[in-house]
């Protein structure tokens, strides 16, 4: 499973962004192979307007079964990631990326229907 992180640096210790389609970086990170890659999202965080569908086409194009973040997306991203069959959780916001891939594991964030 290829899971997506929001967050504010590169590193899996790094904090959680609360914000999709702001976030500075997103994590992915194989749960096959337990290895990351960050990707910069910059592009999209300093978007004057439609950061959520920018981040939302980035976050397609990795490719993974889900995303985790803080406060989820906005309407129109969140349609484009369930569009593509993307599973979206929330509730991670005061974590770090580690903490918020073991509370996913451990079934303690929220799921958007």
């Amino acid at each position: 499973m290829k899971i997506v992180f929001t967050s504010k640096d590169q590193t899996m210790d790094a904090s959680m962004d609360p914000r999709f389609g702001r976030a500075p970086f997103l994590i992915m990170y194989d749960d096959e192979s337990r290895k990351y890659t960050a990707h910069d999202n910059a592009e999209s965080a300093n978007s004057a307007h439609g950061a959520g569908p920018l981040t939302a086409k980035k976050v397609y194009d990795l490719h993974p079964d889900v995303i985790v973040t803080g406060n989820g997306p906005g309407e129109k991203a969140a349609e484009t990631l369930q569009l593509a069959e993307i599973t979206i959780f929330v509730g991670a916001s005061d974590m770090t990326v580690n903490e918020a891939l073991a509370a996913f594991k451990q079934g303690k964030l929220q799921e958007i229907e």
